[in-house]
């Protein structure tokens, strides 16, 4: 599990040390604050050594630096140094329960091709961690990797990444078993199940009664739920491995942000870290009430919050959300109450 993550003039992040929970890490804020990059570099960080055949330094160093470009799509590795007058630095470092997996290093802003580390993981992770963008990524299967990796694209690499796993065979055996349980209200709110057509490797809604629908058919809300439910058949999120989602609100209504709300809570139960960037209040009151439910009280949490102070974006944290002062979300929704309340129609 990631245990702390700490950045020096890395983009718009404030130089911090982030305190990840081992279950749901939840991250608010305004937008180009830095929500979503915290969530890309982490995912980078951790998607070489789950890819990487060569742990050699040199290897990592530029693996890391071709994932970042990949994931950020910078026009070079240099950029993602955070503006300032003349040549800088950034550097990052990640400390992981096993000490195997920790790395650490960082680049000038000149930097195009190469992460320079001062501690590189010396073993593989085991499991791939899985990056859901704010699009759903099930209608571009099978098709986007092979064009991603024979066509320069301007897509960000966290589709590819994602579209591969999506690909992956569904579990069998006891595994499958415990997967059936997470599946079931994702599968209830769909209303049928996710299938992949073996000959094309196309998905498809399979209704009871009615046949299959093609998922470009399928409500964007639902190939969401679709997205995620088939990342759990194939057990990549399924004890132990990764998640990290960004705004998984977006283009659902609220019915449907309660399922996502309980699944999230759900998988980061079954033994996966998950880590969530959103701007919804309703989705954070749900997890809030989900997680002072009697069988997620124990379930480990911690929660973030990047507001503008004294013209920097500054972090606040902690393991209650009542301690994270700067709600920005939370004081627009009240204030637009507010608003309501004395406009003149009400």
């Amino acid at each position: 599990m990631i245990k702390t993550l700490e950045v020096q003039n890395f983009t718009a992040l404030p130089d911090a040390t982030w305190e990840f929970a081992s279950g749901l890490n939840v991250i608010v804020g305004e937008n180009g604050f830095g929500k979503t990059h915290v969530l890309k570099l982490l995912y980078a960080l951790l998607k070489v050594p789950s890819d990487a055949k060569d742990l050699s330094a040199a290897q990592l160093e530029r693996a890391y630096a071709e994932k970042l470009v990949g994931v950020f799509r910078p026009e070079s590795l240099g950029r993602l140094v955070k503006r300032r007058q003349g040549r800088g630095r950034c550097g990052f470092s990640v400390r992981m329960t096993d000490s195997q997996l920790s790395v650490a290093g960082g680049f000038a802003s000149n930097a195009k091709s190469q992460v320079e580390l001062k501690k590189r993981p010396t073993k593989g992770l085991e499991r791939s961690p899985a990056y859901l963008p704010t699009r759903e990524l099930v209608t571009l299967c099978p098709w986007f990797v092979p064009l991603y990796d024979n066509y320069h694209l301007e897509f960000e690499e966290t589709w590819r990444d994602t579209v591969s796993l999506l690909g992956n065979p569904s579990l069998k055996g006891p595994r499958e078993k415990r997967a059936a349980a997470l599946l079931e209200p994702l599968e209830q709110a769909m209303g049928g199940k996710v299938q992949v057509d073996a000959a094309s490797g196309r998905f498809y809604l399979q209704l009871p009664g009615e046949g299959r629908m093609e998922m470009p058919l399928v409500a964007e809300g639902l190939r969401k739920i679709a997205m995620l439910a088939r990342l759990i058949s194939t057990g990549t999120l399924l004890e132990q491995g990764y998640l990290f989602w960004d705004e998984p609100e977006t283009n659902l209504n609220p019915k449907l942000i309660k399922i996502i709300a309980a699944s999230i809570v759900a998988v980061a139960a079954s033994g996966v870290q998950v880590f969530v960037a959103s701007h919804s209040l309703f989705l954070l009151r749900e997890l809030e009430m989900l997680l002072g439910d009697k069988q997620y009280q124990k379930l480990p949490r911690r929660w973030f919050a990047l507001a503008a102070k004294d013209g920097e974006v500054a972090l606040e944290q902690s393991d209650q959300v009542e301690d994270i002062q700067t709600l920005v979300m939370l004081d627009e929704e009240l204030a637009q109450s507010d608003r309501f309340m004395n406009w003149e129609g009400a």
